[in-house]
This record gives structure tokens, sequence and C-alpha cells, in this order.
């Protein structure tokens, strides 16, 4: 039986359309993407995180010359927060990328499969959806409810 899977999501020809905290994980997400490490793909990412107590902690991706070693924004600010902040609730995540050079047709940049693994963990870690958004330096964002969105063959703790 052929079954179909449908997802909701908003999209937004521009950060003008975002709401003033929406308006401030993007330039966080923008400043955090400045300082990312990438001479290897020259591909910046930054990521930024609001928590249910209104902090807002950012980080970037950081590459390595052995390249499985490297680790993606959304990575290595999800753990960096749950290190720090592990009773803390993730409310928002915004991931800005793209190549380090600026080109106007580049699609917003959803997180890879590993990212949106590690997403999910937390997601259902906490019980409550994270809404993302992913943008690149275009300006146009897309906005999900729930990580499971752009997962929704999830693997997590009940199947083991």
């Amino acid at each position: 039986m052929k079954k179909d899977i449908q997802i909701s999501y908003e999209h937004f020809k521009n950060s003008s359309e975002l709401n003033d905290i929406e308006k401030t994980l993007f330039e966080r997400a923008i400043q955090a993407r400045e300082n990312a490490y990438a001479p290897y793909s020259n591909f910046l990412v930054g990521c930024a995180v609001l928590l249910e107590n209104g902090e807002i902690y950012s980080g970037n991706n950081q590459e390595n010359a052995a390249y499985p070693s490297g680790l993606c924004a959304e990575r290595t600010t999800l753990f960096w927060v749950a290190a720090n902040f592990p009773d803390v609730k993730v409310k928002k995540i915004f991931v800005v990328g793209g190549p380090k050079e600026f080109h106007e047709k580049n699609p917003p940049i959803p997180p890879c499969g590993a990212c949106r693994q590690s997403l999910i963990e937390y997601e259902t870690k906490q019980n409550e959806n994270i809404i993302l958004y992913f943008s690149s330096m275009n300006d146009e964002v897309v906005k999900v409810h729930s990580i499971k969105d752009l997962l929704p063959f999830y693997f997590d703790s009940s199947f083991l």
C-alpha cells in the first residue's frame, strides 16, 4: 500500500518578514558564520539557538584536514548548549550557510542528515518541538515547526 508524507513549512522571501526574535537569531547566525573555520570547503555555516530562558547562543562549523573529524555548526552549537544547560529546552534554531563567496542564487541551506539526526535527539529528549529556520546569505528563509518534518523516518531510543 502506498502512503504519502506531507510536511508544512513557511517560506519568507526575505528577513524583513521575520519577527524581532527571529531577526535577532538570523543576525546572530550570520555573525557566527563569519567566524566559521572552513578552509577546505569554503562552505561557512552559522547557527543561533534560542533557549526557553530567553538566552541565545551561537556557533559555527569547524573543519579538520581529516574531513570526518570536523563538525557542522548545528552540532557544535547544540552540543555546547546541551553540555552547559542540560535541563534548559531549546525553542528555536536558526542556521545560515553557504559558500564563502556569496551567490544570490543560493537557496536556503537545510541541515545535513547527521545534523537532522542530532537535532531529533534533543527534540525527543525534551519532548517538545524545536522550531528550525534555515537560510543562505540571499536572505530567503524556510521555517519548519519540528525537526521531524525534515526527517520523518527518524531513529530514536524507542528502537533500542
